[in-house]
């Protein structure tokens, strides 16, 4: 059955969760079965850190169970996972790539884009540390160490969130990840290849901090290059956004789902769950949504100062 989009509209401008259920509640079909959401299907495309740390099962349940709905979750590199949604195979993007997002808004195919959570990225390796970078406080030298000792580096190269983010980081370092050495290993795959692939060859590679922890206890690497979240250099900070896909462009995707799970994981509900997610007691991912003073840029691409309108 169709959404009631006016139901939504409604229950999105009260700024709740509990009252988007509860206006829902009231455009229950005439054999009293419930609202007419129930049994609807949000598909989602999203990182492959957001399932490979077990978050994305503790967020989507209760969105499920409390709208009678099913998220269809597709856990892709960013660069894959918003390609599906520039084909209308998506309703709705979580990813952790900012430049990549804007191009996903700015060529009209994303709408209504929050900030969502944040972690880190870390650079780890094994625990003879060939490159003696254990304790840098500076990226480029790190990076620079690795290349000049030509030790083994795993690159995911799948153009995901941490394949940009590394090819940056290489390119602040004054090298080109195009014209690196033999030592430099692309692989084409998931976070969790990556550190199986880096901790068999003894070798380095960059991994956002909650999927490192999550498999810290199937690997013998171990962080020597901090982000922020310990201390550590801003230019490693890791943060997701998510993004509606845009019904003008798209007009069969579910919208109105979409929306509603948006307000859900930015809104009190979702963020607690983000914020007491751990694993061995470590907190994988931090809150980002909910703040006294909003950041507008959220919504835009950054350095949008208006355009000519």
């Amino acid at each position: 059955m169709p959404i009631q989009r006016r139901a939504f509209i409604a229950a999105m401008g009260s700024g709740a969760a509990a009252g988007l259920a509860g206006c829902l509640g009231d455009d229950s079909d005439s054999d009293g079965d419930g609202p007419e959401i129930s049994g609807e299907t949000l598909t989602l495309t999203t990182t492959t850190s957001t399932e490979d740390t077990g978050l994305l099962n503790e967020l989507n349940a209760p969105f499920e169970d409390r709208y009678g709905v099913t998220v269809d979750a597709v856990a892709q590199g960013t660069g894959a996972a918003l390609k599906t949604a520039r084909d209308g195979d998506s309703d709705v993007v979580m990813v952790h790539a900012r430049s990549l997002e804007d191009e996903f808004i700015e060529d009209s195919y994303g709408v209504n884009r929050r900030d969502l959570m944040f972690n880190d990225f870390v650079i780890v390796g094994s625990p003879d540390d060939p490159a003696s970078i254990a304790g840098s406080e500076d990226v480029n030298e790190a990076l620079n160490a690795i290349a000049e000792s030509e030790s083994t580096f795993i690159s995911r190269g799948d153009n995901s969130g941490t394949h940009t983010k590394e090819q940056a980081l290489w390119d602040d370092a004054g090298r080109d990840s195009d014209t690196l050495g033999e030592w430099y290993t692309d692989i084409g795959g998931g976070m969790g290849d990556a550190l199986n692939r880096a901790n068999e060859l003894g070798a380095y590679t960059l991994s956002d901090r909650g999927t490192y922890l999550s498999m810290q206890g199937n690997t013998d690497l171990e962080i020597h290059v901090q982000g922020p979240v310990e201390g550590g250099p801003e230019s490693l900070m890791n943060p997701y956004g998510i993004v509606a896909v845009n019904p003008a462009v798209h007009d069969h995707v579910n919208y109105d789902l979409a929306m509603a799970y948006i307000g859900y994981i930015t809104g009190p509900d979702g963020q607690d769950i983000i914020k007491n997610y751990t694993v061995d007691g470590e907190q994988l991912f931090f809150p980002e949504a909910l703040s006294e003073a909003p950041n507008f840029q959220q919504y835009v691409p950054e350095g949008w100062d208006g355009g000519d309108q």
